[in-house]
């Protein structure tokens, strides 16, 4: 698609990191100037770097600055911008900065208000796509007022249920109920976080599928009225409802139910007479049922391996749509080819519960290679931020199947060298080595079930005692070689097995 012309002539992205550096590419590619914004803690980063003009919004706590609509508004018009990208996070779903960018005459690169007010709540996203014909996990289709009520309800669905929060998304506010005793501290407890994180404490409650796969569909609309999916990703690896590996296409989706759901979740689109890029969310029973789980009104943290397995670029689809364009392909251009794999790298450390790690990066290798795509907001001397999310990078790798894929995941997460910053880098190694993840046979539950057991938990502390006995070790053969009149160049096999050594343990062990 870069090959079309230039639709703005000046784009403002309103984020930060490697979203923000992934949209200015997209924009220069188009010969679109980029513009980007970015806190007093941000004034080093990478995306200040790569974009044509850059403003300050405000000091370093994100309600300050990333989330400031008057500000972000304000600069837009200073810097005489035609449209404004989001992004992901932050105020990438807010409808009413979408109503604000476009009062102030400048255009939303997001999908209509509309679609975001309504899949913004859990309740009339459920309603709407109840009406469209999309199956949804049984549960109220209303907030739950009281205690009594919600007794009555949960009885009625059948235990285990899920306690969720209306508003909002990330596992915030939400609670597996496995018996009605436990009901009332579990409706507290969501009550009272999805509160305090949303400022709206309305919750409902729908039926627990166990052991479900998380399953997303991108779907992608024009102004014409043509509305696509480019396949699925399966995103079922996650954290605390955190994902943090995906793949395309999902291991155990038949031609079949794949073509059932990419058709529900085009139907969810047109219902929205959507506009752009978005996702619509399942969730995958172990019989082959699906329920609607939510849609996210913007790209998604995962978009590349959707790119990587279809050769569409997503963000310079979002631009020529939000400028009023068709989109160039139809939807029998597309195909889903080879298998693609992300991993997202935050500055955490898992062999510490998966701390947070903030701190200045003191060396970097990303990885290369065929079919390896690294989008990161990195660089030597960086200082990773505490204000924000974690996420510093995503690795994202091809192959001309799963196996293909693993093994070059493999190959490149060995490459990544992170030093300076700890990194979760030690446990994707031991996933894509892991027995139940090699043979496709996992689900939401996976990390929860084998962290601490057959997956890592412990070996990040040690790595930079290792690779410094391993120094050692290479010192002191060095010094018995030159005793015994041998060489001590770079290529003696004593020097180079210990260096070697102290590469792979810095590698998989300390980020």
């Amino acid at each position: 698609m870069s090959s079309h012309n230039a639709m703005f002539s000046k784009v403002l992205i309103a984020n930060r990191g490697e979203i923000a550096v992934r949209v200015i590419r997209a924009c220069r590619e188009l010969g679109i100037v980029p513009v980007a914004i970015y806190s007093e803690a941000d004034r080093d980063a990478l995306h200040v770097r790569h974009a044509f003009e850059a403003y300050c919004v405000g000091p370093a706590p994100s309600a300050e600055s990333y989330l400031r609509i008057d500000r972000i508004i304000e600069v837009a018009l200073e810097a005489g911008v035609d449209a404004i990208h989001p992004g992901y996070g932050f105020l990438a779903e807010n409808p009413l900065f979408a109503a604000a960018v476009e009062a102030a005459g400048m255009v939303w690169i997001g999908p209509p208000r509309r679609a975001m007010e309504v899949m913004g709540d859990k309740v009339t996203s459920r309603k709407a796509m109840e009406e469209a014909g999309v199956p949804v996990v049984p549960g109220t289709q209303d907030p739950i007022l009281d205690d009594e009520e919600a007794a009555i309800i949960a009885a009625d669905i059948g235990f285990p249920v899920m306690v969720k929060a209306s508003a909002g998304g990330g596992g915030k506010g939400m609670r597996r109920v496995d018996q009605a005793e436990d009901l009332a501290s579990a409706l507290r407890g969501a009550r009272s976080e999805a509160g305090s994180a949303f400022g709206d404490d309305r919750i409902y409650i729908e039926k627990c599928i166990d052991r479900p796969r998380h399953v997303e569909v991108q779907v992608l609309s024009d102004a014409s009225g043509q509305h696509l999916h480019l396949f699925e990703r399966d995103c079922s690896i996650q954290r605390r409802h955190q994902k943090l590996v995906e793949e395309s296409p999902c291991p155990v989706l038949s031609d079949e139910l794949r073509r059932e759901m990419t058709q529900v979740a085009v139907r969810a689109a047109e219902a929205m007479d959507y506009r752009g890029a978005g996702t619509v969310e399942f969730l995958l029973a172990q019989d082959g049922s699906f329920y609607f789980l939510e849609m996210n009104t913007r790209l998604q943290v995962e978009h590349p391996i959707t790119e990587m397995v279809t050769g569409i670029d997503l963000v310079q689809a979002q631009l020529l749509v939000a400028a009023g364009q068709p989109l160039p392909f139809r939807q029998e251009d597309l195909e889903q080819r080879g298998h693609s794999i992300e991993v997202r790298i935050c500055a955490e450390d898992p062999a510490d519960r998966f701390r947070p790690s903030p701190g200045r990066v003191a060396s970097l290798r990303e990885p290369g290679g065929p079919w390896v795509r690294v989008d990161s907001c990195l660089y030597p001397g960086y200082e990773v931020p505490v204000f924000y999310d974690p996420m510093m990078a995503k690795l994202v790798v091809w192959g001309r199947d799963r196996a293909a894929a693993i093994a070059r995941m493999k190959r490149a997460l060995r490459e990544f060298t992170l030093t300076g910053v700890r990194s979760n880098i030690p446990f994707y190694v031991q996933v894509m080595r892991h027995g139940p993840f090699v043979d496709g046979d996992y689900d939401t539950g996976y990390v929860d079930r084998h962290l601490g057991s057959d997956l890592l938990l412990d070996q990040g502390h040690h790595a930079e005692e290792a690779i410094l006995a391993a120094v050692i070790a290479s010192h002191r053969a060095e010094q018995e070689l030159a005793a015994q009149g041998g060489s001590s160049s770079d290529n003696s096999p004593a020097a180079g097995s210990a260096w070697a050594l102290a590469g792979r343990l810095a590698r998989l062990g300390r980020s």
